[in-house]
């Protein structure tokens, strides 16, 4: 018989590039790399023919603009970053401010918010002539579903929402700013909303990212997506009504940062921890003076931009190497099984604190800076060891970890104060090792300090 050639047809193949080009109503596809025209799309179309088979790659940016402002005074009527704030253009500002069309506005505030602010907020919205709606909800941990985000929706809906110009407003912690900022992506594919956090967690963390999210499965944020805000609002003066134990929860997404960024932050909670704690971010010239407000705007700056340096270039988690991620290995599975006796930073606390046993057992940490963390983490009265964080939990979480992670831990641990690396390679023994002495030495004082 004779040889039979077989043509690889797949092998002749006709690639093209095309930019994007809008005339007047429409676009269309030029040939080329280096297209001169005035309206020219970032996006492109990368064409392929062979015999078999045509495709197209399209590659459109998608640039998301947020904006993050620290202000006081967010409900005194005469303010009006509330209404006006998430606004950049000023031509924009400019013809809302002439128009005689009503403001509407859809706010959505916790509920235990709302007992505080809520008198004020609504004079604050009737003496700016706002048509509004003020949904008060219960939004907790235990809360944190797609009941609550389809119930919100609900409500969005029967308001008639301008999805263009009319943001969403969620006033409250991290779980009402979770669940309202999926709801306002869900509504008409995405709905601008703003964030206006109240507890010091939520401050330096939730307001300041683009995830959004809610509790599935038994499962912490299962279902979420990365949606930032047109804008998020900070005003320390809503600190001032947090309870104690929720400043200290804040103080560990603060201490986080630290630990893995910033040694000046860190020496600043370890010298002032109980002067934040004891003032709750305010100003009390009684008892410490001017400082207080000096180290607290000092304090949350840092977080702030050490938090925005980490997440604005990763702001969909493209790469899985994040420092942001330390204490939060473990703690999402002990904070749902422990539900509700653990706050979200009290978790990732009791998480930090075991991690710095492993950094320790591996040599990238001396005694004396194992014990100077430490001693932080409870001079800002938080928890360093719970009897639920069991070598099975962690054993489980990390494996879950590899799942998620594309098959690595990778494991954010401190290596001095201030500095940290990503690790793949913690065996089992030293987690053990980490676990056991972390047990002897912190669980005695843990469990004396819940007796008293």
């Amino acid at each position: 018989m004779g040889k039979v050639h077989l043509e690889d047809n797949d092998t002749k193949e006709k690639k093209t590039e095309f930019s994007l080009v809008r005339v007047k109503d429409t676009w269309k596809c030029k040939r080329g790399k280096k297209v001169t025209a005035d309206n020219v799309s970032a996006a492109k179309i990368y064409e392929s023919i062979t015999e078999n088979s045509t495709s197209w790659i399209v590659v459109s940016p998608i640039v998301f603009t947020y904006k993050v402002t620290e202000t006081r005074d967010l409900l005194d009527p005469s303010n009006q970053t509330l209404l006006l704030g998430h606004i950049s253009d000023p031509q924009q500002l400019e013809d809302i401010k002439k128009s005689n069309k009503q403001i509407r506005r859809f706010l959505v505030v916790d509920q235990e918010v709302y007992k505080f602010y809520g008198p004020k907020l609504t004079e604050y919205l009737e003496a700016n002539k706002v048509l509004y709606k003020i949904l008060a909800l219960p939004t907790t941990e235990e809360n944190k579903s797609m009941t609550m985000a389809l119930k919100i929706l609900e409500e969005v809906n029967n308001f008639s929402l301008d999805r263009r110009t009319e943001p969403i407003i969620a006033i409250g912690g991290g779980v009402c700013l979770d669940i309202v900022g999926l709801a306002a992506s869900l509504y008409r594919r995405r709905t601008p909303y703003i964030r206006v956090p109240t507890t010091l967690l939520s401050y330096i963390d939730a307001s300041v990212g683009a995830k959004t999210g809610v509790n599935f499965a038994n499962c912490k944020n299962k279902l979420g997506a990365y949606i930032p805000p047109a804008a998020a609002f900070l005003d320390l003066s809503f600190i001032q009504t947090v309870p104690r134990r929720h400043i200290s929860n804040g103080l560990a997404e603060m201490l986080k940062m630290a630990l893995m960024k910033h040694r000046g932050l860190f020496e600043l909670l370890e010298t002032h921890g109980r002067m934040l704690l004891d003032t709750k971010f305010q100003a009390d010239n009684r008892v410490y003076g001017r400082n207080c407000m000096q180290v607290a705007s000092q304090a949350t700056r840092i977080a702030i931009v050490t938090m925005l340096e980490e997440l604005a270039p990763n702001l969909w988690e493209d790469d899985l190497n994040r420092l942001v991620d330390f204490g939060h290995l473990i703690s999402p599975a002990l904070e749902m099984k422990v539900l509700p006796s653990l706050l979200h930073g009290e978790a990732v606390n009791i998480d930090m604190s075991y991690m710095v046993y492993v950094s320790k057992e591996r040599g990238l940490l001396t005694e004396e800076e194992k014990h100077r963390i430490i001693n932080c983490m409870v001079g800002l009265e938080l928890p360093v060891w719970h009897e639920a964080f069991t070598m099975e939990l962690i054993q489980k979480s990390l494996q879950d970890r590899l799942k998620h992670s594309g098959g690595l831990v990778r494991m954010p641990l401190p290596v001095a104060l201030g500095e940290a690396e990503i690790s793949n390679d913690t065996s089992c023994e030293i987690l053990h090792r980490a676990y056991v002495k972390w047990c002897d030495e912190l669980s005695v004082s843990s469990d004396s300090n819940s007796d008293s």
